[in-house]
């Protein structure tokens, strides 16, 4: 008994001794020392949100120290809280003070399980935005995204060709078997890492080959197929914008970093963006740009603030009692996917099991060598086609992530508590996993638009999931490609069974018939934190554009927006990896300017 203990107490002492090692070598409090006390009255740039795009593009355009860059956050720096840098911990901070707690109206006949009947859609308030409380999850989309960006929507310029090579600077691979590879990146920012692997990983991956697809790495020359997670982690650490574009290079003395500072309006004279208005300590202040306002504010904030300083359709700026000073359609398109949630039984333990996982080992696991448990959230994930003829010629239109355990937190999908009681508490020790089940490109779009002229006042948001019918039968047609998935020989194997899922709520309806499914989605379905396009791109003079193909806004001189709001369509996965691109292909089009 005596030598249990003493080896239990030798191994905690090193531990600990570890993780102060750790913690220092890998999260460096640099929060506090790249952020300015003093704010001049003049900068050549002036960045608004230090978000995805926001800190890479303060990052690249103070290098050249002839250049002077003030960037304005509403949040914290990301030491705030050093736990943010823990992949797991992902649902605790979409929740947290470092998070817009934003959230869509009630939709007539959707997300009639959710709170509220609403679902949330929180972004990150914090440097590094929302690549600080995602789930780090790095996926490109498809290059037939880029293909429609640059053909149906005439973005020039922004085709895959183009983009590629600034997923790859941005890029540090840390897969072995890709670090050769022509579509990935070394020595970059952004560290990219395999996922933590269970053996539910590779039943998922055999499951798909049955069904006629290949593993693939869905960010190389094909999506299409299965494939473990590649995450934004280094060593166990959350591989954010803020941490590598402007923690990493250390504090600048042409790059001041405001935090709390909470923008209200753009000055726009003459047609001429001068500079910005913004709240911080509870006092207003003025900040002058020489060159460039850069809006990097995100998908709903951005809109937002354009409408606030007069840019946008003009019966609703009018209808505020705004002045108008451009009449274009900010928060007209609101792209985004929808997401369900599908929990399966199994009987062999090949998942992540929770005690296992919150426990001393994992943490020990965690801080000694920055795997395990804590280093990821999803493990393995597939990109699909409804019609499988369409396999190589067009993007993927379902992705199915695998999370290797049943949850035991419904606060990411917003539950009721009925709901929750029914599908997420009898199953928490159950042995199982997750599918996240997403229609990639809906047909419906939304609409983001102001509540109030209070700057504070959260904006409008309508996803207007669900509008199109063929939306419902796509998405019911993923979840029919999971049935036949959970019926393959692998996932016999271990016992997949997916009755778990036979909701009283649709209980009137067959188990497992279309309207059964159809009842599912118009409850438990919500929006996938994946929005894009409300300031969306297009050539000079498209009355659907807001920015042109320099993101300049159209009809301003010296106002420019950078950040997931540009995208003209949502991408065919996750959006952090394209506004990551986006925003370093941006800063190089900004540096040629210069000359």
């Amino acid at each position: 008994m005596e030598l249990t203990r003493l080896t239990a107490l030798i191994v905690v002492v090193f531990a600990v001794g570890y993780a102060v090692f750790f913690r220092y070598k890998n999260k460096p409090s640099v929060g506090e020392s790249i952020v300015s006390d003093k704010i001049s009255d003049e900068y050549d740039y002036v960045i608004i949100g230090g978000g995805s795009a926001g800190s890479v593009l303060a990052s690249r355009l103070s290098e050249d120290a002839n250049y002077s860059v003030l960037l304005l956050e509403a949040g914290e720096h990301f030491d705030y809280d050093q736990n943010i840098h823990i992949p797991v911990l992902t649902f605790q901070f979409l929740r947290s003070n470092l998070a817009w707690h934003y959230q869509s109206e009630t939709e007539n006949g959707m997300f009639l399980g959710l709170k509220d009947q609403t679902t949330l859609l929180n972004r990150g308030r914090v440097l590094g935005g929302s690549s600080s409380i995602n789930a780090c999850v790095y996926a490109r989309g498809s290059p037939f995204d880029f293909e429609e960006w640059e053909k149906k929507y005439r973005c020039k310029g922004w085709g895959y060709n183009d983009l590629l090579p600034y997923f790859k600077k941005a890029e540090d691979i840390q897969i072995p078997s890709l670090k050769t590879s022509a579509y990935h990146g070394t020595g970059g920012p952004i560290a990219v890492s395999e996922s933590l692997s269970t053996p539910l990983s590779k039943y998922f991956i055999d499951a798909g080959k049955e069904m006629g697809y290949m593993e693939t790495d869905y960010n190389g020359k094909s999506q299409t197929g299965f494939s473990r997670v590649q995450n934004t982690v280094r060593n166990g650490v959350r591989s954010s914008t803020g941490l590598e574009y402007l923690g990493k290079p250390g504090k600048r003395q042409n790059l001041h970093i405001s935090v709390n500072s909470f923008v209200t309006k753009i000055q726009i004279k003459e047609k001429v963006a001068t500079g910005v208005y913004f709240i911080k300590q509870g006092r207003k202040q003025f900040v002058k740009a020489k060159r460039d306002v850069i809006l990097s504010a995100g998908a709903f904030n951005s809109p937002q603030l354009l409408m606030l300083s007069g840019i946008g359709p003009k019966s609703h700026i009018q209808d505020l009692d705004l002045p108008l000073v451009q009449d274009l359609p900010v928060g007209e398109k609101f792209d985004d996917q929808i997401n369900i949630a599908i929990s399966t039984k199994i009987n062999q333990s090949v998942h992540l099991d929770k005690e296992k996982a919150q426990g001393l080992w994992s943490l020990v696991e965690y801080t000694m060598f920055g795997t395990g448990p804590l280093s990821s959230l999803a493990d393995s994930v597939a990109f699909l086609h409804i019609d499988k003829s369409k396999m190589g010629k067009e993007r993927p239109d379902v992705m199915m992530i695998l999370v290797p355990t049943t949850f035991d937190d419904s606060s990411m999908f917003n539950y009721n508590e009925s709901v929750t009681k029914e599908l997420i508490y009898p199953y928490i020790n159950t042995p199982g996993f997750v599918a996240m089940i997403s229609l990639l490109h809906p047909r419906g779009t939304g609409t983001v638009r102001l509540r109030s002229t209070d700057p504070f006042d959260s904006p409008i948001l309508d996803t207007n999931h669900l509008t199109n019918k063929q939306d419902e039968d796509d998405l019911l047609a993923g979840i029919r490609m999971f049935e036949e998935l959970v019926s393959t020989e692998a996932m016999k194997s271990i016992g997949a069974d997916i009755s778990i899922n036979e909701a009283s709520f649709c209980s009137h309806h067959q188990f497992r018939s279309d309207d059964f499914w159809r009842c599912m989605i118009r409850h438990i379905a919500h929006n996938f934190y994946h929005s894009t396009s409300t300031c969306k791109m297009g050539m000079k003079g498209d009355p659907t554009a807001v920015v042109d193909l320099d993101l300049r806004v159209q009809g301003i001189k010296n106002l420019r927006v950078c950040d997931a709001s540009v995208l003209p369509s949502v991408t065919s996965a996750n959006t952090n990896a394209p506004v990551m691109a986006v925003a370093e292909k941006f800063a190089d089009m900004l540096k040629k300017e210069r000359h």
